[in-house]
């Protein structure tokens, strides 16, 4: 590793499993100490924190829940407690829903738009306002390549990325040039999100259906996401990074 990003401290939400595991672990790695959120699943929040350790990095798990503005502000400050600064937000806390628009409740409407978009604005909020009062700082949003196209029986999870596109790009220019705001917009990655209990045996089969015609893993958008929070990224704000095997080209 070239430890792209000592001394930095980042904050990744949902950050026990999946996507965001992969993420905080790379941080570690690239050696940033970091804060991981993680709200029900407690063991394997604890399990990246060991494995983090044990590679002789710094990290803390905080028990927070994004659909709420108490926990989402207290998981910001609460990293800068532990840590004394907060230089990097990856908003990826998230959830899915495959279901029939007719058969769509408001409840399920506001449960997911509570997670994947209240909980990205709420989350992100506080962290740039800890991070204009510092001079500096990048957030990096992580969308879906849903948020482009859509998908039948998938509308609500894919307004709330599509939402989350756009919400990086009116940061991006809101907070320039001292705060780069960017997103990541995974296609099919092995993670819960894609396991029989979130999405039916004939989507989970079109998800391969791509030109790289296999299915990402965490590590692939983790790359990603390691890359906007370092050096290199330094002229990039208001921009998507697709890591998707080529189902959409935009």
């Amino acid at each position: 590793m070239t430890h792209t990003l000592s001394g930095k401290v980042a904050l990744v939400t949902g950050g026990a499993r999946g996507i965001g595991a992969a993420i905080a672990k790379a941080f570690a790695a690239e050696g940033a100490a970091v804060a991981i959120t993680y709200h029900e699943h407690g063991a394997e929040a604890s399990s990246v924190v060991a494995d983090v350790v044990a590679a002789g990095s710094r990290i803390a798990a905080i028990k927070a829940d994004v659909a709420t503005e108490e926990d989402a502000t207290a998981s910001v400050r609460e990293t800068v407690a532990r840590f004394g600064a907060l230089d990097i937000l990856v908003n990826n806390a998230g959830v899915i829903l495959e279901k029939p628009l007719l058969e769509t409740t408001t409840a399920d409407f506001d449960w997911l738009m509570s997670i994947n978009l209240r909980g990205t604005f709420m989350t992100g909020r506080e962290a740039i306002r800890h991070m204009v009062s510092a001079g500096s700082g990048r957030v990096v949003n992580i969308a879906s390549d849903l948020g482009y196209f859509g998908r039948e029986q998938f509308s609500v999870y894919c307004a709330s990325k599509a939402a989350i596109l756009n919400l990086t790009k009116s940061w991006a220019k809101e907070f320039a040039p001292n705060i780069l705001v960017n997103a990541i917009a995974p296609g099919p990655i092995d993670t819960d999100m894609l396991d029989l209990a979130n999405m039916s045996p004939e989507w989970r089969k079109k998800e391969e259906m791509i030109p790289m015609a296999r299915i990402g893993q965490p590590k692939e958008v983790a790359a990603a996401a390691v890359f906007l929070a370092g050096p290199s990224a330094s002229f990039m704000t208001g921009q998507t990074i697709d890591p998707n095997g080529g189902s959409v080209m935009p």
